[in-house]
């Protein structure tokens, strides 16, 4: 085995993630106005309880909001440009959103979010799924009089 270098190859075209989450290349700090960059989150669930988990490091936990509807939970957040002058800066700043749809319908009750060490994380009791089992129905024949109409 030799002592020189490994070579890496990269690629002429960069996976599409790379083109559409982080700025363009070559403009720093370019993004549209309107976009929103995506929270990276993990979901769970066990024991009746759906958890998410969102990677948001820096933010102040008022500065988050978590909206329901049906089976969608959204959370977004800004996260302000520091005021210091920098040199250089790889801190992502703006607005941070993500949605992502649970299995049922997210109830109104007894959901719990908490923030510590950048992660966000949703516990969402999930109600119990209605089982249901296939069955075949049998088919009477008619009476034949009743059928025809006959008085």
């Amino acid at each position: 085995m030799t002592g020189g270098k490994v070579e890496r190859r990269h690629s002429l075209f960069p996976d599409f993630n790379d083109w559409f989450n982080r700025e363009f290349p070559g403009l720093p700090g370019w993004r549209p106005a309107t976009a929103a960059h995506s929270i990276p989150v993990e979901v769970t669930s066990s024991d009746g309880l759906c958890m998410l988990r969102a990677e948001l490091p820096g933010m102040d936990p008022d500065a988050i909001t978590i909206s329901v509807d049906d089976n969608l939970i959204t959370v977004s957040a800004e996260h302000s440009e520091s005021q210091q002058d920098t040199e250089h800066s790889e801190f992502r700043y703006g607005s941070f959103r993500r949605t992502v749809r649970l299995p049922a319908t997210i109830p109104a009750d007894h959901v719990d979010a908490s923030y510590a060490d950048g992660i966000l994380t949703i516990r969402v009791p999930m109600p119990e799924q209605e089982v249901r089992t296939a069955r075949t129905i049998p088919v009477k024949r008619a009476d034949s009089t009743i059928e025809r109409g006959t008085s």
